[in-house]
């Protein structure tokens, strides 16, 4: 088990140092790419301290570590997307807090120094969590005085606004999400407990890198006997400090207003995503799939969306360009949308074609154009999925199958007669 303990302590050392670099590379990145190395670190963070809570809780209960050390995912082909919803929630940090249940067990082990300073930095992270959670308790809902300023009225001027039946606390979501009064501040009597829950939460990701070195140094000390192992292998978000450009590439950014050019070309491109969005409903009824109307209309609605998705990802490329050149692409996609709109219904209609439409194509007007069993000169009728064809002059009726709507399966004979028949016109 020693091997293993080694090779997640050299990862989990190698997290930490990714966390540290990302840290001061938000303060060395350029003004460009900063937003990028913010989310980097917020994930890196995170990484960091689910990977140390992990390792901690196999610790204390004896088990053996994972194999892998659990990382949040990279997004391959949204990675601006990622961005944003990293950046937003700090990397899933909130998430990874050690909870109740590992706290206890972290005081019911054994005490010594290194798993003290696990353990206050578990509660200070707690701290943070509390303050997340807390701080929207206390604003309030207020109603500005008569001739009060708006200062005034932040630093509690005013009244507070009455609050709705059942719900006496001011800062409940219910008297936030549907307030009495005109404006929000914090709750004057309560301003100091804000800021310092506003302190607590700001430090979250300081604390999360300062649990995961305590967690480092306890498992060197307990697992390594002191001896810590060189970096291992990094994954994750942290791969990618110091390739900010690389993770999210600089893109053009749509234009705060469009001009008639460019309209066209959003036209264009709308309306060849509608065309293609056509495509599982035309060639759907066309194979006779209309019973499975719910999957073909997914299958379209998955269409729309993956066109709108290029459409908003790729869109301000094709019309960057000055004057008419923006309306090129778009002339180019409708002309585009124009033929696959009116080509998927032949297209379709060829590939699943009726009973009929085969015989004509496969015999009628192949090896039978010369024959009496020609289109003009037979009768043809569909009975029990097989295709009967009599000639008017008389003779053998061929009987051929399987005679489909929709069907993509060829004729072929059903009886010896038929197939005589054939093997005399060379069929």
């Amino acid at each position: 088990m020693r091997t293993h303990w080694h090779r997640a302590i050299a990862d989990l050392s190698a997290q930490g140092a990714a966390a540290r670099a990302a840290a001061q590379r938000v303060d060395d990145a350029p003004g460009s790419v900063r937003p990028t190395a913010k989310a980097i670190s917020k994930a890196v963070d995170a990484d960091y301290l689910r990977s140390a809570s992990e390792l901690l809780r196999a610790h204390l209960t004896d088990r053996r570590p994972p194999r892998r050390l659990p990382v949040a995912r990279v997004w391959p082909w949204f990675r601006d997307v990622w961005e944003a919803r990293a950046g937003g929630r700090r990397g899933g940090v909130w998430r990874a807090v050690p909870r109740d249940a590992d706290l206890v067990r972290m005081r019911s082990a054994p005490s010594s120094d290194v798993l003290a300073a696990a353990v206050e930095q578990a509660e200070a992270l707690q701290a943070s969590l509390h303050g997340k959670r807390t701080m929207g308790r206390l604003y309030e809902s207020y109603i500005p005085g008569p001739r009060s300023d708006a200062i005034t009225e932040l630093v509690g001027g005013g009244r507070p606004a009455p609050t709705l039946p059942g719900f006496p606390d001011p800062g409940h979501i219910v008297n936030r999400c549907f307030p009495r009064g005109s404006g929000r501040r914090i709750r004057p009597d309560r301003r100091e407990e804000f800021n310092r829950l506003s302190v607590d939460r700001s430090a979250v990701h300081t604390r999360a890198r300062a649990f995961g070195d305590a967690v480092l140094a306890l498992l060197v000390e307990d697992r390594m006997g002191g001896d810590a192992p060189q970096p291992g292998r990094l994954r994750g978000a942290g791969r990618w400090v110091g390739h900010e450009r690389h993770l999210v590439p600089d893109r053009t950014k749509w234009p705060a207003k469009l001009n008639a050019y460019r309209v066209v070309t959003l036209a264009g491109l709308a309306w060849l995503v509608l065309a293609c969005s056509a495509l599982p409903l035309t060639f759907g009824m066309k194979a006779g799939l209309l019973s499975n109307a719910p999957l073909l209309l997914v299958a379209a609605i998955l269409i729309a969306c993956a066109g709108i998705a290029l459409v908003v990802r790729h869109g301000p490329k094709l019309i960057k360009a000055p004057g008419l050149g923006a309306a090129v692409p778009g002339i180019a996609a409708g002309f585009a949308a124009l033929m696959l709109w009116q080509g998927q219904g032949s297209v379709s209609s060829y590939y699943f074609a009726g009973p009929y439409e085969r015989y004509e194509r496969e015999y009628a007007d192949e090896c039978l154009a010369a024959s009496p069993y020609r289109h003009e000169s037979v009768r043809s009728m569909v009975d029990g999925g097989v295709l009967t064809v009599t000639p008017l002059s008389g003779g053998t009726t061929l009987r051929l199958g399987p005679a489909e709507d929709g069907s993509t399966h060829p004729l072929r004979p059903q009886d010896r007669a038929t197939r005589a028949v054939l093997d005399e016109y060379g069929c």
